[in-house]
């Protein structure tokens, strides 16, 4: 038997992003009986760039600031993944993202590989000026790394369409040619699509709906809360209400909000968006904490907020039938058995956050093609791949008599080995 497959050691909770993935990861192989050379093969990326830039700030000082860009797989297709800009970004943490761009990409069937990006710093104590002197010097730090054909960025927290704006200016800069494919996420005006801002949270809810179905849950006699009011959050919750179901609670970093009767999702929208993009002071519910919003006695549940919300130590508590993850890796490896003990289906994360990565493909196929579609055109595309990967998901559960999140693994994880099989090596 090989050396992997030894029994486990007792699962902690809380472990780094990178840990966590690798649990599932490892389980997922070991149902599919994955030879030792690919699992070597598809466990480490194949390239990790990190780099440090020199960026003058505006009273004249130069900072030094680290980055990274992690390149996990590009077997089915150019990797694909966002650039964040945190105080918390580490190499651990972008090699474990990268890796479940690998498998979100895999899952929904678009030709991409996974990866991602990040530099360490506080972007909300930076200008605008100092903003885009650091993305223009680490745009020409990758500049061999990124390319339509080769790597194509996207945004991520601390990152927006101006700053995926300036990468394509720096790189066709560099290139010596206008090149709106080489980023996606960008302004409508320069090559951006029609139906990106709604496209994850969309994809949250046709996941949601999907769920539904097989569980024999009728929306308009359902209740969900979403923790998280963020752009996944806030749509997810909007589009659930549009499809009947009763939002009674949500919440954002200054609380939570419960309301029995429903709260109308598009006056919290309008609330925040007079409010400095926060629900503080929000009245049309009762304040709870968001640990109370998450043990909720609610059909569904959307934790579209932060990493390790469920835990071993909270998931026994957890009431609802269906966990629908719009966050990356809100549930630790330790809840799992235990919601799957409970009988509550997870929707994870690579599987029902992964509207936004399809539409982002559409964006680059639709620069690549000069042709533009419109959002309800989008809209239907974008919702046919996600009913078809929760159908082709589900199936496998079913097989290999596993959970949704295991079976995601082992759908991605199949397709992916199959093709490096294919492909060869040397």
């Amino acid at each position: 038997m090989s050396s992997r497959y030894k029994e486990p050691a007792p699962i902690k909770d809380h472990l780094n992003p990178l840990d966590s993935m690798m649990e599932r990861f490892s389980e997922a192989t070991k149902i599919l009986g994955l030879d030792d050379s690919t699992y070597d093969a598809l466990k480490s990326p194949e390239k990790s760039v990190t780099v440090n830039l020199s960026v003058t700030m505006d009273d004249g000082t130069i900072k030094i600031f680290e980055g990274h860009r992690v390149i996990h797989s590009a077997n089915l297709g150019p990797s694909k993944g966002g650039i964040r800009y945190s105080l918390g970004v580490t190499l651990d943490e972008v090699k474990a993202l990268a890796a479940w761009m690998t498998w979100k990409c895999a899952v929904v069937g678009i030709p991409y590989g996974g990866a991602k990006g990040g530099i360490k710093c506080d972007p909300r104590t930076m200008s605008t000026g100092e903003l885009e002197r650091l993305t223009r010097a680490y745009t020409n730090s990758m500049s061999n790394v990124f390319g339509p054909e080769r790597d194509i960025p996207a945004p991520d927290v601390g990152t927006n369409p101006q700053t995926m704006a300036w990468i394509m200016d720096e790189y066709s800069k560099l290139k010596g040619v206008s090149s709106p494919a080489v980023v996606t996420g960008k302004p409508i005006v320069l090559g951006g699509s029609n139906g990106r801002i709604e496209a994850t949270g969309r994809g949250v809810m046709v996941s949601a709906r999907s769920a539904m179905g097989k569980l024999k849950m009728n929306p308009s006699k359902s209740t969900a809360a979403v923790q998280g009011f963020g752009n996944v959050g806030s749509i997810s919750a909007k589009l659930l209400e549009e499809q009947g179901v009763t939002i009674v609670a949500i919440s954002d970093v200054s609380g939570a909000y419960f309301n029995p009767n429903g709260i109308d999702i598009q006056d919290a929208i309008g609330y925040t968006s007079k409010n400095n993009g926060t629900l503080e002071g929000f009245t049309k519910g009762d304040i709870i904490t968001n640990d109370e919003l998450l043990e909720l006695d609610v059909d569904v549940l959307v934790p579209a907020a932060l990493e390790d919300q469920i835990t071993a130590e909270n998931a026994s508590r957890i009431k609802a039938k269906l966990i629908v993850e719009g966050a990356n890796g809100p549930t630790s490896s330790g809840a799992d058995k235990i919601l799957n003990d409970a009988g509550i289906m997870v929707i994870p994360d690579i599987l029902a956050n992964a509207g936004g990565v399809s539409v982002s493909y559409f964006e680059w196929v639709q620069n690549r093609l000069g042709y533009f579609w419109t959002e309800e055109r989008v809209n239907r595309r974008a919702d046919r791949i996600m009913k078809q990967a929760f159908e082709t998901v589900y199936q496998a559960s079913r097989k290999y008599k596993v959970d949704m999140r295991i079976a995601a693994y082992i759908v991605a994880i199949d397709k992916v080995a199959s093709t490096k099989r294919l492909r060869g090596t040397y």
